[in-house]
């Protein structure tokens, strides 16, 4: 008698569960996604708003120095999916990528929806089912998924299990971290959630958050330190935000867990400091500061704005001014929380991760378990970086659940 195809249930209908979806079903497994939420990969969308950067074209050596301390864990996964194959995979859904002036990697359309119409599209014509409103709430005595649904209670017995639930970050799109709790209570060790590639914290005074909260800070660099980035940033009413500081983010985070920081701003890293000091060194004479600033350093309002920060009504000499130019002081008192940070750092400890991805040291009562992307312990900045690799382990907990079933 044939025996059945493998039954595999994926838990998250974000990136990296639809991945693994991809992977199972195109291999002849039986596949169902769950999800809490009403509609698949709501994060995605939210990320598409702003052109959906779905990779990086730098070279696979720099690529990999991107993810820190989780690099080599995660290298075996982003080698057998680079940023290549990515894009080949989206052509294949009919959304060709372009290469921008950054590196970064787009679709031509410049939007998220046509790609996930696509990709669910073929998910459907492989047979996955989706099981929307259905938040998981762990395993019975028998290693059934238990779920809450619109219609009560439910028990779902499956061969295998992909978990897929994201990190912790902006958890009205479905990520909240809240499945924590049952994972450590099956003895995996969870490292706490915090956030990644978010905003910081800068006192500013009235006058200046009145006048310049959203205004974009352009051809910038930041040091902090003894990196430096160059990008840009937005001034929030509360600090700063953008891709110049989720750049530093990581550092800068850990340095605020005992206290305010200073973080150093170029405000013209185009020109050196000679150069700048050859400018600035007639003074402003009869002019305001603004103006002569706005003149001899090619400053804008906002940055104008930030010098006056730091000197208050004192009108410092051509030396001192060309200094902060290029190292304006900021004071980084904190930064922002989960609900607005781009992603987050912490989840699964690598320890409890086999090389396939599966979980290890689970009871022995329950079905192999698998697990992929924001929920693992990794941190990566924007620019391609997290959705290549939510997707690249999503691929490889699929890999791995169909190699553990087949034998």
């Amino acid at each position: 008698m044939t025996q059945p195809a493998p039954f595999i249930a994926i838990i998250g209908a974000g990136p990296a569960g639809l991945a693994a979806a991809e992977v199972l079903s195109a291999a002849g497994g039986r596949v169902a996604l769950y999800d809490r939420m009403p509609s698949a990969a709501r994060k995605l969308l939210m990320a598409g708003r702003g052109g959906l950067n779905l990779t990086h074209s730098e070279p696979a050596d720099a690529f990999l120095a991107r993810y820190g301390m989780a690099a080599d864990r995660l290298a075996p996964a982003l080698a057998a999916f680079p940023s290549q194959a990515l894009r080949d995979w989206a052509a294949g859904l009919g959304e060709e990528t372009f290469v921008g002036s950054s590196g970064r990697v787009f679709p031509k359309s410049f939007k998220a929806s046509p790609l996930l119409r696509a990709w669910l599209g073929r998910l459907a014509a492989n047979g996955v089912t989706f099981h929307p409103r259905h938040e998981w709430r762990g395993f019975d005595t028998s290693g059934a998924l238990l779920f809450a649904t619109p219609d009560g209670p439910a028990a779902v017995k499956a061969d295998a299990v992909i978990l897929a639930l994201g990190g912790a970050s902006w958890p009205r799109l479905g990520s909240d971290g809240g499945f924590v709790p049952m994972l450590r209570a099956l003895g995996v060790r969870m490292n706490d959630f915090v956030p990644a590639n978010m905003g910081v914290l800068v006192p500013w005074s009235e006058v200046f958050r009145q006048k310049f909260a959203g205004t974009p800070l352009k051809r910038i660099a930041l040091s902090f330190n003894g990196v430096t980035v160059k990008g840009e940033a937005m001034v929030s009413a509360a600090g700063l935000e953008g891709g110049a500081i989720y750049a530093i983010s990581a550092p800068l985070r850990r340095a605020l867990a005992d206290g305010p920081v200073t973080l150093h701003l170029d405000l013209r890293p185009d020109l050196d400091g000679a150069a700048l000091a050859r400018r600035l060194g007639g003074g402003p004479g009869s002019a305001s500061l603004s103006t002569f600033l706005r003149k001899a350093a090619g400053l804008a309002p906002v940055a104008v704005g930030l010098i006056r920060e730091a000197t208050g009504p004192a009108r410092p000499d051509p030396a001192a001014l060309a200094h902060l130019v290029k190292a304006l002081p900021l004071t980084i008192t904190g930064h922002a929380g989960l609900e607005r940070a781009i992603s987050s750092a912490g989840g699964i400890a690598w320890e409890c991760i086999g090389p396939d991805f599966s979980l290890l040291g689970l009871p022995a009562h329950l079905p192999p378990v698998f697990v992929a992307g924001e929920m693992l312990d990794w941190e990566a900045p924007t620019g391609g970086y997290l959705l290549q690799a939510a997707i690249a382990t999503g691929r490889a907990a699929g890999t791995g659940a169909m190699a553990r079933l087949s034998r």
